[in-house]
């Protein structure tokens, strides 16, 4: 399947800002399922976009413009054809040997409430891993409200799983929080998700990779309780959300401001097979 996708983020500011620096991960790489036809990045600032790898292999775009900053839009849109591989993800850059993603973090620290629900699915040590992986996906899916509002880019994986609810990223933290308690290892993966009821969205989407013995990484979306399908397009990956957060920076001054977001994501002319 062809998807074309366009996101932009626009910025203003109450006051002006006196400078700004962000590191944008907004490109895709091509893997096995995925190939790049066409993609483009641009800020309407003066000043220049420095391309560079960080240490997963994302692909980033750095910038640092000079104020005063009233408005700033960066852009990022392109083409991906993508095939469905039933979930597994083929091909890619892989830096760090296993172990990385059995990693806490401060996002998906595996505290004892969320060892305990993972655990009591699983029923207890062995058993198959990817069946436990579809059961764990299955009972976030069933366990959890999406809802969007009641929580922010800091909020951990324990918060979340308190409150039994989120948004995709806070799914995603608890599928991996929950995975690395079995000893699977399972990483954040940010990207796009081709909807069926509208083309415009309001952010992009998050879901999980975890390592299966005999596959490799597999795609878990607990937001949709489906694994990946030609319908995602992968981004960037990380420990979490903060590794593979599409845009990160800082500013001085740029008092009272408002960030608006908007994604399309739409299927292209072509289905494509490869």
């Amino acid at each position: 399947m062809r998807l074309k996708i366009r996101h932009e983020s626009h910025y203003s500011y109450g006051r002006p800002a006196t400078s700004a620096i962000q590191i944008l991960r907004l490109t895709p790489r091509s893997h096995d399922g995925q190939f790049v036809r066409r993609w483009r990045v641009e800020i309407d600032a003066d000043c220049r976009l420095d391309r560079d790898d960080d240490a997963f292999g994302n692909i980033t775009h750095a910038f640092s413009v000079d104020g005063p900053v009233k408005k700033m839009k960066v852009v990022a849109e392109g083409e991906i054809d993508i095939a469905d591989r039933q979930g597994r993800v083929i091909g890619t850059l892989e830096r760090f040997p296993l172990g990385i993603w059995l990693r806490d973090t401060p996002l998906t620290r595996v505290e004892p409430a969320l060892r305990d629900y993972a655990w009591s699915i699983a029923g207890g040590e062995g058993g198959d891993r990817l069946a436990t992986l579809h059961a764990l996906m299955a009972a976030i899916r069933r366990d959890f409200t999406f809802m969007v509002g009641e929580t922010t880019a800091s909020t951990t994986a324990l918060e979340s799983f308190n409150q039994k609810s989120g948004v995709c990223q806070d799914l995603a933290h608890v599928f991996i929080a929950c995975a690395r308690s079995l000893g699977i290892p399972a990483r954040y993966a940010g990207g796009y998700y081709l909807r069926t009821d509208t083309e415009l969205q309001a952010a992009g989407h998050a879901w999980a990779e975890a390592h299966v013995n005999g596959l490799g990484w597999v795609g878990f979306d607990p937001a949709n309780g489906v694994c990946i399908t030609d319908r995602y397009a992968r981004i960037a990956i990380g420990q979490d959300y903060l590794d593979a957060a599409p845009i990160r920076g800082a500013r001085i001054g740029g008092d009272d401001e408002e960030l608006m977001v908007t994604v399309e994501v739409k299927q292209g002319r072509e289905i494509v097979e490869f």
